[in-house]
């Protein structure tokens, strides 16, 4: 577990846009990573998106606003976002999973968040250059 220097386990603070829907995540962040899939395209409104799991009890939703609002996007999970700002946040999976996208985080620059592999690439515009190609070291 990747932990403080007082020995705590880590804490990644973060929220949508306006404030209303707040998060922390506490422990080690699995399976960082970019994805061009259509369904991601759509939710995010960009050509790519990053994101980080979280076991689902690894993580509080803090801000005033509590739980975000949540569509349900296929037979596994559900897209959640502001029910305030409508903030995209990540996905709450039917398996014990939170996906949380990278750009709602407090602090995205850390290095345990850096994404190590790139999901369906084929959707993504050709012009569209991804750099992620192999696996990166693990932090």
């Amino acid at each position: 577990m990747i932990k403080t220097a007082q020995g705590k386990p880590k804490r990644y603070l973060g929220g949508c846009l306006c404030g209303a829907t707040r998060f922390e995540a506490v422990g080690v962040p699995e399976k960082p990573h970019t994805c061009s899939c259509r369904m991601c395209q759509r939710q995010t409104g960009s050509l790519t998106a990053a994101w980080v799991e979280f076991p689902r009890d690894a993580v509080s939703w803090t801000g005033p606003a509590g739980m975000p609002a949540t569509w349900r996007s296929s037979d596994v999970s559900s897209r959640a976002f502001c029910s305030t700002c409508g903030s995209s946040l990540g996905a709450i999976d039917d398996k014990p999973v939170i996906a949380l996208l990278l750009g709602t985080f407090d602090s995205p620059n850390r290095r345990e968040l850096m994404p190590a592999y790139h999901a369906y690439r084929g959707p993504r515009p050709t012009w569209w250059h991804i750099d992620i190609d192999a696996p990166a070291a693990k932090p």
